[in-house]
């Protein structure tokens, strides 16, 4: 694994549409930028990067749970591959293995844990869904983490993203329980 750096973003939302929080919502994010081993080549084994999420997913949600301060009730995972990369190797990174750190790290997980993969230029923002991590059906919890590294990914690297936070969306609305489509 090549880790160029990490970085990690805390957000405390007090105040939504001019009307303030009963409780200010936390979310966090933890990005790391990786080196991308199969840039610019197509490879069919890509599980080497399954080893990578779950190692470099310990220690984003470590951190992100130390900066939380509390309990986190919902989560979700993204990757931003690099021009010379695929998505696939962003999925390679988040779906086989990095959950097993993120369920750990929050306590539980019964719910799928949200994702979004995109190829992109350095500096491109990535929305990180999130849901609640027991209960894939908890509308006031389908929320967005939008995050960012301004210098990457460079063509032949990968920013790879968790995201937890203490609450859902601010005042939901929506309803609750199952959709009825």
């Amino acid at each position: 694994m090549d880790l160029r750096k990490t970085l990690f973003v805390e957000e405390t939302v007090l105040v939504e549409a001019g009307t303030p929080l009963a409780r200010p919502v936390r979310r966090v994010a933890g990005l790391a930028v990786i080196a991308n081993p199969f840039a610019g080549r197509f490879v069919k084994d890509l599980s080497p990067l399954f080893d990578t999420g779950l190692e470099v997913g310990a220690v984003l949600m470590k951190r992100a749970m130390e900066l939380l301060g509390g309990a986190a009730v919902s989560y979700g995972k993204a990757a931003v591959v690099g021009t010379l990369g695929e998505m696939e190797h962003g999925g390679a990174l988040l779906h086989p293995k990095l959950g097993k750190p993120m369920r750990a790290a929050v306590g539980g997980g019964e719910a799928i844990i949200p994702s979004n993969v995109k190829v992109a230029a350095a500096g491109t923002a990535i929305d990180v869904p999130l849901g609640h991590k027991d209960n894939v059906w908890s509308f006031d919890h389908f929320d967005t983490m939008t995050v960012m590294v301004p210098d990457a990914p460079r063509p032949d690297e990968i920013v790879m993203v968790v995201a937890i936070a203490d609450g859902g969306r601010p005042h939901p609305r929506v309803g609750q329980g199952r959709a009825t489509v």
